[in-house]
Parts: structure tokens; sequence; C-alpha cells
């Protein structure tokens, strides 16, 4: 038992927990940030540029700039979507990217810890304690006035706190991390472009993704089919993509949750962020954007609750949260639900995409992370354009 009570101990060390204990220690609390060892998240890799202003990421964390993603139709309809105005998506290698979060946390004045969450329960007096096994299998009890679940899907302090915590419908991602190759091993590979490829036998319901992270690509699929093989399928992107025979890095898999919670707090001193939460964007599977910006929404809740006492402050991460995205995330569950049912409906999504209304739209969202309004005209074209897909009255080839 460490006698220390201290004010808040977040539990995981991703983009989520990272920030969250970044913020908080840099404004003055006690701050443990508990995280397993060798932990590498499966993840795409990229941010985008509100990502890098807002939290103040330096460019050596970047490892590639993205210029413009292709899109793979299941007929190999192939769409370029670059990027106007000399735009870019930043890509990091989660190795290195969340070590450096932690390491950020740790230089505002948090205390990290290595080891795996067991418990939360309480002490006789109510505080909370958080229970872990340490690297030397060490059962170790911290206690905390505030907890911030911040240890991914399916979390465990979720399912031990907060009501419904453990209903997080999921998809299953996997990917391999290969080296790159040279430009003139594979003709079709190249390092400032992303490829995102839909066809049902690289994912049924979800999409396959080769992203550029410089000196290695990250391959891989994700679904939400148990019987499905991710892993033979991301074998196959990998053959098509002129990958198979590059070295293999290292190889990842975890679930990545669907959709927020409908709860993030437990009425009393436990609020989750990130994947804990279900922040990660439907339809895109982004979630590195979203993660740090919940982490920083829950140490702004945390603060109000150790300000004032009062637990009705945890609530304001989540309604803080759904009031910036909850649009956007409605908006892609609903693209995601339609068009990535069958392979004759991800054929006429692909098709939509070489429309510039909606290249340009997709980009300035996915840029700035809100819905553009300020082009209506263009909002109303790809509206009826849209509606003419879903009638089948637009050609899909």
């Amino acid at each position: 038992m460490n006698a220390t009570t201290w004010d808040v101990v977040v539990v995981g060390g991703g983009p989520a927990g990272a920030t969250a204990a970044h913020d908080l220690a840099r404004a003055g609390r006690s701050v443990v940030l508990l995280d397993r060892a060798g932990r590498i998240k499966p993840c795409g890799g990229a941010i985008p540029p509100v990502l890098i202003k807002e939290f103040d990421i330096p460019d050596h964390l970047l490892v590639a700039r993205i210029r413009s993603a292709r899109m793979v139709s299941p007929t190999d309809r192939r769409v370029d979507m670059p990027i106007s105005d000399s735009g870019f998506v930043g890509m990091v290698d989660r190795e290195h990217f969340d070590e450096w979060l932690r390491e950020r946390a740790a230089g505002s004045g948090a205390t990290r810890l290595t080891g795996t969450f067991e418990t939360f329960d309480r002490a006789a007096d109510g505080t909370a304690q958080v229970g872990y096994r340490n690297e030397r299998d060490e059962r170790v009890v911290l206690r905390a006035r505030a907890v911030i679940g911040a240890d991914g899907a399916r979390s465990r302090v979720a399912q031990q706190t907060i009501r419904g915590g453990g209903e997080t419908p999921c998809v299953f991602a996997y990917h391999e991390i290969v080296r790159s190759p040279v430009p003139a091993a594979a003709a079709d590979f190249e390092g400032t472009r992303c490829d995102v490829v839909y066809r049902g036998e690289i994912s049924p319901d979800f999409y396959g993704w080769v992203f550029p992270h410089g000196a290695t690509t990250s391959v891989g699929a994700g679904t939400a089919h148990k019987g499905f093989s991710v892993r033979s399928a991301v074998h196959k992107l990998r053959a098509e993509s002129g990958l198979a025979g590059v070295e293999t890095v290292r190889r990842e898999g975890a679930p990545i949750p669907l959709k927020p919670l409908r709860k993030w707090d437990n009425d009393r001193d436990v609020v989750l962020a990130g994947d804990a939460a279900g922040v990660v964007a439907p339809a895109s599977g982004e979630g590195i954007y979203y993660a740090m910006a919940g982490g920083r929404l829950a140490a702004d809740a945390v603060q109000a609750f150790l300000a004032t006492g009062e637990a009705r402050a945890l609530r304001q991460a989540r309604a803080r949260f759904m009031k910036a995205h909850g649009r956007v995330f409605w908006v892609l569950g609903l693209l995601q639900r339609f068009w990535y049912s069958s392979d004759r409906r991800r054929e006429r999504f692909v098709k939509m995409c070489e429309d510039p209304d909606v290249q340009r739209l997709t980009w300035q969202s996915y840029m700035h992370k809100k819905l553009v309004r300020r082009d209506p005209l263009a909002h109303v074209r790809v509206f009826f354009k849209d509606v003419a897909h879903l009638l089948g009255l637009a050609k899909a080839h």
C-alpha cells in the first residue's frame, strides 16, 4: 500500500492518458501515470494539422508527411484525393510518439509507474484505491482523490466503475509494420500517399490500409466479423501492394471501439478518456486526435472536480466532447453503416470520391475536425449527388 493520497491516478499511458497527466501535472496536481510495459497500439498513425497545433507536437515526431489519399474500390477503381493548398497529414510511429507524450507528462511533474491495472476499490474512508501488478509481479495499491481510466477499448477501469462500461462494440484491427520499399522495388508505392482499400475480401465491414511511415509502413485491416481472418486479409493486401517480400518489423492487433459510451463517469471520482470512452471516429477509425482531445477534457473535468468537490463536474468531459464532435461522429456512423455494407455500395462510395466537392469538404473537415459550413452550395451539390448514388441513379462506372 502506497500511503500517499494522490490527486489523480491516470490508468493508461496512450495519447489520452498521457495528455491528461501532462495537463494536470502542469497545473500543479500530484499525478501518477500508470502504463503497461511494451504496449504499442496497432494504428495507421495519422495526425491532422489541428492536432499538431493544439498539442504542440514537434516536427521530429513526424516520420512522414502525406500529401494525398488513394481510395481503391472492389473493382480496383483508384481515386486519388490530393490535399490542396500545400497541406499535409502528419504520420507518427506510435512506439515513439506515445513514449514522447509520456515523457512530456513526466517532465511536467507526473510520476510514471509501470504495471498492469487489476482492481478498483475503496479504503475504509471511501478514498478510491487503484490496485496494480508491477514489473516485479508485486501487488501495489495507490490511493487517489480522482481516477482517469484511459486503458483502451474494453477498459477494465470502465468495466469495474462505470455503468455500461463493458458494453462497447468493437472492430478488431490488425496491422503489420514493414520496411518501406524503395520506389524501384514497388512501382505502385508512394511514401507520401495513403491507400485505403474498400473490398469485402479485405474487410467485410471496414477497410484495409497502406500507410507510409517514412522508413516503415503500416499495412492493416479491421472488422467486427468474428469469423473473418484479418491476418489473411493483411497478407493478401501486402501481396497486392508489392510488400509481400519486405521485412516485417512487428505485428500488432487490438480492439477499436465503434462509438462513444453513454456515460463516462461514475458520479463520484472516476472519468474515462480515449478508447476507454469509445472516442474513435466511425468510418475512418481515426482515434489519436479524439483521444488527446478527450484526455484534455477529462483533465479539465477532474480539475473542476478537485477544485469544487462536486462530482457532477466530471460529466463535463463527455458533454463538451459530444458538443464539439458528436455531430461528426453521427454523420460518419451513418456513412459506415450504409456505404460499407456491401461491395456494390463500396463501389459507389469510391465513385463519389472522384467529385471535387466531396474531396474538398472531406479534407477540410478532417484537417480542422469540424463540419465545414462556409461553402453551403458545395454541401447542397454533395447532398444531391449522394441521393443520386443512394437511389442508384448515378452511374457506378
